[in-house]
């Protein structure tokens, strides 16, 4: 099959017969062409439902976690998202589909570099970049509706608590580095509500609040 007929393939029977119901999420996943994020070595598994490497001993998820991380982040228009772990830049591209602004933190240089080409490539232009320490956020003086975190971490970091505005929801890996829980977080000005929503198994998240190096 060619690419785009994969696409459809995968979007029909990994994802929305899995339960994913939000069309627009549907329609950016299609929008996406998740092969130009992966090396090209293994281009032809891109649209199988497992995780890829992308070098530098990260991965970019399979495409059911990515769906439900991004519908339990429940996406609108207006939001103003912060991505922790850019990788390869493809769940940056489809969240870039959806949303207004799009904040994405790499720890790893060249993966930001590759996926920034890819993502400038594509023209997307609501996305701003920057290499550093996800775990702190982006900055403290900023505020985010939505916050999704695309490594596994211990707990929740506080900065990331802090920088999710009232209203606002995260989305987050937590438990050991092997087996993780995926957890939504609803932030509201009477506290945070935490639910789990099954078991996961992504890469660690690296820094000053999460594990270390």
């Amino acid at each position: 099959m060619r690419f785009t007929e994969q696409r459809e393939w995968m979007v029909k029977a990994q994802i929305k017969e899995r339960g994913i119901t939000s069309e627009s999420l549907l329609q950016a996943i299609l929008n996406v062409p998740r092969h130009l994020f992966v090396p090209e070595d293994i281009r032809h598994l891109a649209y199988i439902d497992r995780p890829l490497s992308i070098g530098e001993g990260q991965t970019i998820s399979q495409p059911y976690i990515v769906a439900l991380m991004l519908e339990l982040l429940d996406l609108q228009p207006g939001d103003k998202v912060l991505e922790i772990g850019t990788g390869s830049g493809y769940q940056t591209a489809i969240i870039a589909e959806m949303v207004t602004e799009v904040f994405t933190m790499e720890r790893i240089p060249a993966l930001m570099r590759g996926a920034e080409v890819i993502l400038k490539k594509l023209e997307y232009d609501n996305i701003r970049f920057k290499i550093g320490d996800g775990t702190r956020g982006w900055d403290e003086q900023e505020q985010f509706s939505k916050i999704i975190v695309s490594a596994a971490s211990p707990e929740v970091p506080n900065s990331l608590i802090r920088q999710l505005s009232a209203g606002g929801r995260l989305v987050i890996p937590i438990g050991n580095r092997f087996m993780q829980d995926l957890i939504l977080i609803e932030k509201s000005i009477d506290g945070i509500r935490m639910t789990n929503h099954g078991g996961c198994a992504f890469v660690p998240l690296i820094g000053t609040e999460g594990w270390q190096e």
